[in-house]
């Protein structure tokens, strides 16, 4: 087993550093930890051996029991997994798919395989291969006995092979991607706490006000303030604050200039967190005032424009934290009929 020392744990993702999950971590929020042990390698914790897997979390709990151990907390899981520069993969800071082979789906592979996945305490394979049954329960806001695990694998390996990515599944669920890593010592109290409750995804704000206005103008990127016009000083008009997941905010702000005779239109989406203001992104309305709906999935906006070419509609598309504006979609023009001769 590892000891992991007493310390301060940054708990979850900040809202200024992404891929995050907004609506199942914390906010860099820092929890202090008693020392505790953990095992080196997933379950039953051989270098060389296949992981166990197809157990309950009351399974996993005996099994660990029988050792004269315990099931980890999800927070005892991340610190071991963060080290004690609380890094966001166990390696470092900026994701790398090689050191635990992550962006694959999980499967069953011999453990110790890759000497670089490991964290600075030393602890191994806490991704790349199976997750593992935490002793936390989901406190995400949602309703029935569901409990987290934390590590394995997915597509989204930038995503899941965060030290700080857990999912839940009701303690019943017998996976054979799922195991199980055992701790021991005084087991740490802590566990996330997150505010999750219903929110209008998109709220009107009205007109952008002075103090708004004057965060904001400073962030806009030459790029933006180009396509709008050289020289030209743009409008800040209405305002919207657009909540694609619970505790993410971010303003949608409609500006132009050149109205009404050569207008150029667009939105500008920024954060306002923590005291810091940052530039998300800027879709483009072209020479029409910008016009938003969203439809069933909050995560989506659209935004319609137009510009010489005619109308269209483009989507305004969240993960993770991230904002992508995707290409112009247009009705293609019915074609002329030709005159019979």
């Amino acid at each position: 087993m590892a000891y992991i020392p007493d310390g301060a744990l940054v708990a979850g993702t900040p809202p200024n550093r992404l891929p995050r999950v907004a609506d199942a971590e914390m906010q860099g929020e820092q929890v202090v930890l008693h020392g505790f042990y953990i095992d080196l390698f997933p379950y039953p914790n051989e270098e060389g051996a296949i992981p166990l897997t197809n157990v309950s979390r009351e399974q996993a709990e005996v099994l660990c029991t029988e050792r004269g151990k315990r099931l980890c907390t999800e927070l005892e899981w991340e610190r071991a997994c963060k080290g004690p520069e609380n890094h966001v993969y166990e390696y470092g800071d900026q994701y790398r798919s090689e050191p635990c082979g992550t962006g694959v789906e999980p499967g069953l592979r011999p453990t110790g395989l890759r000497m670089g996945c490991r964290s600075d305490f030393g602890v191994r394979d806490l991704h790349g291969g199976v997750f593992e049954w935490t002793a936390s329960k989901w406190n995400r806001g949602s309703t029935g006995e569901l409990y987290t695990v934390r590590g394995g694998n997915g597509t989204a390996g930038e995503v899941m092979g965060r030290c700080a990515n857990g999912r839940a599944f009701e303690a019943s669920t017998r996976s054979g991607s799922i195991g199980l890593r055992c701790c021991a010592g005084p087991k740490n109290t802590a566990e996330v706490t997150l505010a999750v409750g219903k929110v209008r995804h998109l709220e009107p704000v009205g007109r952008v006000d002075k103090k708004l206005e004057a965060r904001l103008r400073p962030l806009l990127p030459d790029e933006v303030k180009a396509a709008l016009g050289k020289n030209k000083k743009p409008r800040f008009d209405r305002a919207w604050i657009w909540r694609p997941v619970v505790n993410d905010a971010i303003y949608v702000v409609a500006l132009c200039t050149g109205m009404p005779k050569r207008p150029a239109c667009g939105l500008m989406l920024a954060r306002d967190e923590l005291e810091r203001t940052s530039f998300v992104a800027w879709a483009s309305s072209g020479r029409s005032y910008p016009k938003l709906e969203m439809e069933y999935d909050p995560r989506d906006l659209y935004l319609f424009g137009a510009d010489v070419d005619g109308k269209y509609r483009r989507v305004i598309a969240y993960a993770y934290g991230r904002v992508n504006v995707l290409p112009e979609e247009r009705r293609a023009r019915p074609k002329k009929k030709k005159n019979k001769k």
